[in-house]
């Protein structure tokens, strides 16, 4: 039975959105194996708590795999293994969110919380948190990465049986008597839209995008509202903001989010159009205004 850690981190509240994991593989009484891997959630939006505790940006996924891709060289260990996670509620819910979002089937798995087994059997006044339970057992590691937290998760399954004297991981959970915490498919969601520029160029289709009905209203950093306009001019396709920036013609940062796929602070009701922006530039160089490098008027 294939025994590995898990841990994500979502890019905000809901259980689907997901934009990093971690896997630790538990083999012979040690960690053999380490992945962690950076996810584009189906919605680029990023809470600026969820940043503050992990430190991703929407930039740094805006060209990572989504989940399902991000997933699938892991899936076959996970599927019919036992899967250990710290708050192990958590991380089954979001591989569970995650793969509904898509329509994917969730494997058949067993999962155990190393939070649980910290409490049984490291209890400790100050709590079990990871970090707490980490710095206890002498485990050095970076809280808050997704490949960190797994590796320091399995460590503390090790050091448990360690402590117990299991032979392996699966004799200390069948010896604690813990109740498996099983991922299950949630009613899909309908978060990857039909009109997701990933979806249309699978599909080969291109839709039709008039200019004017590209435009977005973003919240500035002193809680100000501007407008991002799609135009299409002579000088080739042009995004024009009403920010300060925006009007002295140099590039600014709400722009760059649109770019991103970035919708953290779009406060106008069209996400599915920023997918439609983005495939319409494409891959396209974005200059300092303009869009494949024309110059600024």
């Amino acid at each position: 039975m294939n025994v590995v850690a898990i841990d994500f981190e979502t890019a905000n509240e809901r259980r689907d959105s997901a934009c990093a994991v971690g896997l630790a593989w538990i083999e012979g009484g040690r960690v053999v194996r380490r992945e962690s891997r950076l996810i584009r959630p189906p919605q680029m939006r990023f809470s600026p708590g969820n940043i503050r505790i992990h430190g991703i940006l929407p930039a740094d996924v805006r060209d990572a795999p989504t989940f399902p891709e991000a997933m699938a060289p892991f899936l076959p260990d996970l599927a019919g293994g036992l899967v250990l996670a710290h708050n192990a509620g958590f991380d089954m819910g979001v591989l569970a969110a995650s793969l509904g979002a898509y329509g994917e089937p969730v494997p058949t798995l067993t999962g155990h919380c190393t939070l649980q087994i910290a409490r049984r059997i490291f209890p400790d006044p100050a709590g079990c948190g990871l970090s707490k339970v980490a710095g206890r057992l002498g485990i050095r590691f970076e809280h808050h990465d997704a490949g960190e937290d797994a590796f320091a998760c399995a460590e503390i399954a090790l050091a448990a049986v360690r402590e117990t004297g299991a032979r392996d991981v699966p004799d200390l959970v069948r010896g604690l008597g813990l109740t498996p915490i099983r991922a299950i498919n949630a009613p899909r969601r309908d978060l990857v839209r039909s009109t997701s520029a990933q979806a249309l160029r699978v599909a080969g289709v291109t839709p039709p995008v008039a200019a004017a009905d590209l435009r977005f209203s973003l919240r500035g950093s002193t809680g100000n509202r501007y407008v991002v306009v799609f135009e299409e001019s002579a000088g080739g396709p042009y995004l024009r903001c009403s920010c300060p920036a925006g009007t002295h013609r140099r590039r600014c940062r709400h722009v760059d989010a649109l770019v991103d796929g970035d919708i953290t602070d779009l406060i106008s009701n069209n996400p599915e159009d920023v997918e439609r922006l983005r495939l319409r530039i494409g891959d396209a160089t974005v200059g300092p205004v303009r869009i494949k490098g024309a110059a600024a008027a």
